[in-house]
């Protein structure tokens, strides 16, 4: 990738990956794990990609704005869902080893998405720091799946291919 410009293949390589996690995440929304306190959307194991593909990060972003369009929350996870998978995406570009990789998108889906919910569900009162506990190991939890689980086996798959392996910078 040239410092300023993402070529035409790495283009198509975001778009792709925003469709992918888009129809990833519409799969996990049929049996009701892709919203809400208690999630694992499947297309998060693909959050590692920005680990060997810097064009995965808008690929991410943007196929997960196109998800929270659907949400059951509305605005707040259109804004806050997707810059959590922004900030994780660019963060994960930054991990030194790929088993530190599925690190970003817990923590920042834990803090973010956890507080979220909880100020949906119960708004800054006394109950807020409890309900934000609540969110925050649950979603943490099922990103951990996502990522530790199915991320960590993406990346070992994709570190055998041969156009991948020197991609990591």
């Amino acid at each position: 990738m040239s410092k300023n410009r993402f070529t035409t293949r790495q283009l198509a390589t975001a778009g792709i990956i925003a469709a992918v996690y888009t129809v990833m995440s519409m799969c996990a929304s049929v049996f009701g794990i892709a919203y809400g306190p208690i999630q694992c959307r499947f297309s998060e194991a693909l959050t590692v990609l920005p680990f060997f593909l810097p064009e995965a990060i808008p690929g991410l972003f943007v196929g997960c704005l196109v998800t929270n369009l659907m949400s059951t929350v509305g605005p707040l996870d259109i804004i806050f869902g997707s810059l959590a998978t922004l900030i994780a995406a660019i963060w994960t570009r930054k991990m030194p080893n790929k088993w530190l990789a599925p690190l970003p998108p817990v923590i920042c889906n834990a803090l973010i998405i956890g507080a979220m919910i909880a100020w949906y569900e119960v708004g800054f009162t006394g109950a807020f720091w409890a309900s934000f506990a609540f969110n925050a190991f649950t979603v943490g939890l099922g990103e951990a799946i996502a990522c530790y689980v199915l991320g960590l086996l993406l990346l070992q798959v994709l570190s055998r291919s041969s156009l991948l392996r020197d991609r990591k910078a």
